[in-house]
């Protein structure tokens, strides 16, 4: 995504990356040790097993068949290039099943522009949406098992690649649903000499 700021832009591209359409931010799996951290002290056993992978799902299925998801974003969600969909996917712990759940950002294919982030619990065999906003700009990602929405905020007159701002909403899964536990809002800095953004005011 062109704009400032945006969770997006941090992310490790280990979810379902679409170059082909444009989209700036890739999901992130929230696994492993924090940055910064160790991975191990001492080298593996040769009998360690390796670390389980999460099981992929067809994401633009799980949106499509939704009915929590709106008719507007289904009726959008189409390929940008060839079969590739403008759609992020995020695989990791956020609702404390034994399953890992599902991050999905849907996304426009000119300006990756996010129109709909949607968390899934697996329930069974069967996948749950537990959580969606579909306020663009919108991006949903995995922080430390907290489940964290940016928003970005535009004023009159704003072109889409540069935002006046941004809200940074955390949630926690609490007695079987998200609960909101801090906001941030953050203004960004006007363009010197309309060159590139410069960083967001604290």
């Amino acid at each position: 995504m062109a704009a400032r700021g945006t969770a997006a832009a941090g992310l490790a591209a280990l979810g379902l990356s679409l170059a082909g359409c444009g989209a700036g931010g890739t999901g992130a799996r929230d696994e492993g040790p924090a940055r910064g951290a160790s991975v191990a002290q001492s080298a593996p056993s040769p009998s360690s097993s390796p670390a389980p992978t999460a099981k992929r799902v067809d994401a633009v299925a799980l949106v499509k068949n939704d009915p929590k998801v709106s008719a507007e974003v289904k009726r959008d969600l189409k390929p940008c290039v060839a079969d590739e969909y403008p759609v992020d996917v995020s695989y990791g712990k956020l609702t404390g099943g034994s399953s890992d759940d599902i991050v999905v950002n849907v996304m426009t294919c000119g300006d990756a522009v996010g129109v709909g982030s949607y968390v899934y619990r697996a329930v069974g065999t069967e996948y749950q949406n537990v959580f969606r906003v579909e306020e663009p700009p919108v991006y949903a990602e995995i922080d430390r098992g907290d489940l964290v929405v940016t928003m970005q905020v535009y004023e009159k007159g704003d072109p889409v690649e540069y935002p006046s701002g941004e809200n940074v909403i955390t949630y926690h899964w609490s007695s079987n649903r998200f609960v909101e536990q801090a906001r941030t809002h953050n203004d960004y800095s006007n363009a010197v000499g309309g060159g590139s953004p410069t960083a967001p005011e604290n």
